[in-house]
């Protein structure tokens, strides 16, 4: 289970509709399955079909985590025009077998919808989201 706080959740949904005709993408940081924080990223596709985060700022976020005790516990990502399932590209790049993979459908930009995933080894598996 992965736990976003609603200022939290407000705050990437907000950044992938201001990404919006591309996917907007970002890290999330925390322990226990708990979001602390929310790190923007931006997507050097600049693509509404797929994302790939800046390497630079990859790294700098990864040691900032590091260096305050965290993990980085999950990678989210928009959809612009399709449900919150990841699709074969995403399936791909998921690189971190250990952290969570958020989706988030901005395919009606009024009323967003979020769903959370583990991707190992090609499987999918959708885990609970919890919003409080």
């Amino acid at each position: 289970m992965l736990t976003l706080k609603k200022e939290l959740f407000k705050r990437i949904t907000e950044h992938a509709i201001r990404e919006f005709p591309n996917e907007a993408c970002g890290i999330l940081s925390g322990s226990q399955g708990r979001v602390g924080k929310v790190y923007e990223m931006t997507n050097t596709d600049k693509s509404p079909q797929t994302f790939f985060m800046d390497a630079k700022e990859q790294l700098r976020v990864m040691k900032e985590i590091r260096n305050k005790g965290e993990e980085m516990i999950g990678i989210y990502h928009s959809h612009v025009a399709s449900e919150a399932y990841p699709s074969s590209h995403d399936v791909e790049l998921a690189l971190y077998p250990e952290v969570s993979y958020v989706i988030i459908s901005i395919k009606n930009k009024k009323n967003p919808s979020a769903r959370s995933f583990k991707i190992v080894e090609g499987k999918i598996s959708e885990e609970e989201l919890k919003i409080e």
